[in-house]
């Protein structure tokens, strides 16, 4: 039974290896065992290969934050699934052939839905929707501002926005993503700047912008904040810059905009079960309607990590990158 392996934090191709082990024995009481059909490389990933992450496991370390697949055992006691179940697994070893876990750590999802985009249900999307209805109580027709508008996050929030009545305005590097976009439900996509704030309104006039979602930090903060209707509040889930969030003086004193920071796994792990198997229950049947999606690049099979580590790792893809063994 094969899986990935961290060694050693650096480079992430040349310190995960895909080791042969032996194969999985039957699930103990209260356990399945999973055939992983595909899960995502995210950038949480590559920060944690790099030993950049907010916690460094013990090593050697399995791998895979996401995973879905099928059940194909499962122990004395379980009642929540059944073999054959299609099932996401909230575990983060997931890039294997087959895993056990407790059945308490899988979530049941539909069948006959694509398996790639269920395979990417557990981090991006419930990122999205989270920062959506957790920090601001938005209403219908307000604003929300975000950077990083074309990574998968930014897409979800775009698609999860426009489903809440909420209009965006999407901050991007690249000017040739703008159509791509606005055709998933995009209202302004403005290439990043520091005049960026005066642009916002000259777009948007006085309309209420109560909520900024940051995923680069350093200036991309500021230019956020600079954006945002008094009151404001800037989320921050990511730090693409390298560089510490910035807000002003003047934001924070005279405008009361605040800053506050997001972490899906601190989160999840603060919810009680049943709220987890809502939320993503939610988020299945959004994905099952269509109306949730991003596009795939690429997929690799566990002998081809380095390769698929190296391709996630490139800037400019234009989707994710799985893994599917």
């Amino acid at each position: 039974m094969k899986y990935a392996e961290l060694t050693a934090f650096g480079t992430p191709w040349e310190v995960c290896r895909t080791v042969d082990g032996p194969a999985l024995e039957a699930p103990a009481p209260g356990h399945v065992n999973v055939r992983i059909a595909a899960g995502p490389i995210n950038p949480a990933e590559l920060l944690l290969i790099e030993g950049k992450y907010a916690a460094k496991p013990p090593l050697p370390s399995r791998l895979g934050i996401e995973g879905v697949g099928t059940v194909t055992a499962t122990g004395d006691g379980v009642d929540n699934v059944a073999v054959g179940d299609r099932v996401m697994s909230l575990g983060r070893a997931n890039w294997a052939e087959e895993i056990q876990a407790p059945a308490a750590t899988v979530i049941k999802v539909p069948g006959g839905v694509d398996l790639h985009q269920l395979s990417m249900l557990k981090v991006n999307p419930a990122t999205a929707l989270l920062m959506l209805e957790r920090y601001v109580a938005l209403q219908p027709g307000d604003w929300v501002i975000q950077n990083a508008g074309n990574s998968a996050v930014g897409r979800y929030l775009i698609q999860l926005a426009v489903a809440k009545g909420l209009h965006t305005v999407n901050v991007v590097r690249r000017a040739e993503l703008a159509d791509e976009l606005r055709d998933i439900g995009a209202d302004l996509v403005l290439v990043d700047g520091d005049d960026l704030p005066e642009r916002v309104r000259a777009e948007i006039g006085d309309a209420n912008l109560p909520l900024g979602i940051d995923a680069v930090a350093g200036l991309g903060t500021l230019r956020l904040g600079g954006c945002l209707s008094d009151g404001g509040t800037v989320v921050n889930y990511g730090l693409l810059s390298g560089e510490p969030c910035q807000l002003t003086a003047d934001m924070v004193v005279f405008k009361s905009i605040t800053l506050t920071g997001f972490w899906l796994a601190k989160l999840l792990g603060s919810m009680a079960p049943a709220e987890v198997g809502a939320l993503y229950a939610r988020l299945a049947q959004q994905v099952e309607a269509g109306t949730l999606h991003v596009p795939v690049e690429a997929t690799y099979g566990l002998d081809q990590l380095d390769k698929a580590l190296e391709h996630a790792y490139r800037s400019g893809r234009s989707g994710k990158v799985l893994i599917t063994p």
